[in-house]
């Protein structure tokens, strides 16, 4: 089961990137989790690139939920933390792409951060 927990999550997440497109006005909010960690990138498919890229280990989030211990609090930060970021490089609103992931716990907490933040998803 192990094995195929991966594989499945990554076909969820082919087949999500189907349908959603991100642009420079709106881009593409791509999330990925580790098991302590949390990244989220802004990406314009059209230029295929990435505009924007926060994480909680990026040097000015790390000093900011370096004392939270409780990873789905730790995901809310790192969303506020984004949408500032995003709102200071003239990004105020995203596609919100789970990766695959379900949409509860600290993906949740992540997409409820970065509305918090002011980014409209």
């Amino acid at each position: 089961m192990i094995k195929k927990k991966p594989k499945s999550r990554i076909r969820v997440k082919k087949k999500l990137k189907k349908t959603i497109k991100g642009t420079a006005e709106k881009p593409r909010l791509s999330v990925y989790k580790s098991l302590d960690e949390i990244y989220i990138q802004f990406i314009d498919d059209l230029e295929n690139k990435t505009l924007l890229a926060v994480s909680s280990i990026s040097k000015d989030v790390k000093s900011k939920v370096a004392d939270i211990k409780n990873k789905v609090e730790k995901s809310k930060a790192v969303g506020k933390a984004a949408a500032e970021v995003a709102i200071s490089k003239g990004i105020s609103t995203g596609i919100f792409d789970r990766g695959g992931f379900r949409y509860h716990g600290r993906i949740r907490a992540l997409a409820d951060g970065l509305r918090e933040g002011g980014l409209k998803i």
